[in-house]
């Protein structure tokens, strides 16, 4: 790999002894790794139903690298399932600094494509709020499709600017990570791209960028809140210097103890960084602790029931009804066509660029209402009335993940489809044949 010589400078500088030994990873095969969704499965369940081997990571309690040749694991259906996760191992990092604990109230203010939001979704497990938001619309759209495959039922997804999403929210959330944009020079290996487009200018400017979004996101940490910030770049500038910076700019910010047992120190004790010396990519993560004691903020979100849409709502809770054994937890709500299950301790989101709050469950047609994807991945098999279950050598399988008709032994009506025991998807079953209402979009 041919790199910049001002980079390497800069990385001889950082590793002093060990410049070498990362000047012979550089041409190595990159890290590839998978995060398991706890909201779905557990490893003691998923990993024997993989078709390849993995090992563990140290970055997180989750996580395992995957050999560096598979191939199509976008297909599989386990992936479609949302069971797990791919991301690169040491870009796991950062949650496990974090230390999402059940009921926290979480923001990823940074957060598309949503690795680091499922894994925090995986640990609070349906308690809580996790509140994901990405500024560049687009890619908020991409982090919503991979909030519903994770099924996500106690969140946020927004696309606001972080000074108007953190003063609006402020002093809201336990625990706040910012995954900050950056030039990316733990990506060299996965992405030449990212050679090219390395300079010395483009550091300066993410850093000046990175410490900008840090403060912003300072304002809405809880007083004994924890912030997390990580790159996945190795530079000095982006990382101790705009940590440096933030605390030298927020005195009611002080370091926090990593509790890290993997990567390399770095001059602050509340940071890790990790190479490709250390088995992953490149990441950099700092742990920070606003002081104060804790508070509890009640959520102000509470929509009134709109007595002219009566009709909407007992259509909708009908079909609530008619799918469920157990109820889903959660605030119905109509707006506009569309039925939602809202979390309980939701903010007020208006004026906050919101996507989509908690989960749709479904969008009104004349006199009825069509049951979304959204809402059958959001929801465990054993709170559902009828449920196809199909094992790894089903041929309907793959017949449905294509969009396809196939048949059905589940009595007539909107029913889940699993493969082995965790929910893809669902269709309408009539005559021992169901219905395909798999996304087009997802279709394999």
């Amino acid at each position: 790999m041919n790199l910049p010589k001002d980079f390497l400078d800069e990385m001889q500088s950082l590793l002093n002894d060990d410049y070498e030994k990362y000047i012979n990873t550089t041409d190595n095969e990159p890290f590839r790794g998978i995060s398991v969704n706890r909201i779905k499965t557990t490893p003691e369940k998923l990993l024997p139903l993989l078709p390849f081997d993995v090992q563990k990571s140290p970055f997180y309690d989750d996580g395992y690298y995957i050999p560096s040749d598979v191939q199509g694991i976008g297909n599989l259906p386990l992936h479609h399932s949302g069971a797990f996760y791919v991301q690169e191992p040491s870009a796991m990092s950062a949650v496990e600094l974090l230390d999402v604990q059940k009921g926290d109230q979480v923001l990823d203010l940074c957060a598309a494509p949503g690795g680091k939001t499922s894994q925090i979704a995986s640990k609070l497990c349906g308690t809580g709020l996790i509140w994901s938001n990405e500024v560049v619309k687009n890619r908020a759209n991409i982090l919503l499709s991979n909030f519903e495959r994770m099924g996500i039922a106690n969140g946020v997804v927004s696309s606001c600017y972080p000074e108007v999403l953190c003063e609006r929210l402020s002093g809201f959330f336990d625990k706040v990570l910012v995954d900050a944009p950056c030039s990316g020079e733990g990506m060299f290996r996965k992405n030449p791209d990212a050679v090219s487009e390395w300079s010395r200018e483009h550091v300066i400017s993410c850093a000046n960028r990175q410490l900008s979004i840090l403060n912003s996101a300072a304002e809405c940490v809880k007083p004994g809140g924890t912030l997390v910030y990580s790159t996945c770049t190795f530079s000095y500038e982006e990382n101790e210097g705009v940590i440096k910076a933030f605390l030298s700019d927020n005195p009611d910010f002080e370091m926090g103890d990593t509790g890290a047992h993997f990567g390399r120190k770095t001059e602050l004790p509340c940071a890790v960084r990790i190479t490709p010396i250390e088995s992953g990519e490149g990441h950099f993560a700092a742990k920070l602790l606003r002081k104060g004691e804790s508070t509890t903020i009640l959520p102000s979100y509470l929509p009134n029931r709109d007595r002219k849409n009566n009709g909407l709502y007992q259509t909708a809770e009908q079909l609530l009804s008619d799918i469920y054994t157990e109820l889903p937890d959660g605030i119905l709500t109509i707006v506009k066509e569309k039925a939602y299950l809202l979390p309980k301790c939701l903010p007020d989101i208006n004026g906050l660029g919101v996507i989509r709050s908690g989960v749709l469950v479904g969008e009104f047609r004349k006199n009825r209402i069509e049951p979304s994807h959204a809402l059958f991945m959001s929801s465990k098999p054993s709170s559902l009335k009828r449920v196809l279950d199909l094992t790894a050598n089903d041929t309907r399988v793959s017949e449905f993940l294509k969009g396809l008709e196939i048949d059905c032994d589940s009595e007539n009506g909107y029913t889940a489809v699993a493969y082995c025991g965790i929910i893809i998807g669902f269709g309408k079953c009539s005559n021992r044949r169901l219905k395909n209402k798999y996304p087009k979009g997802l279709r394999i």
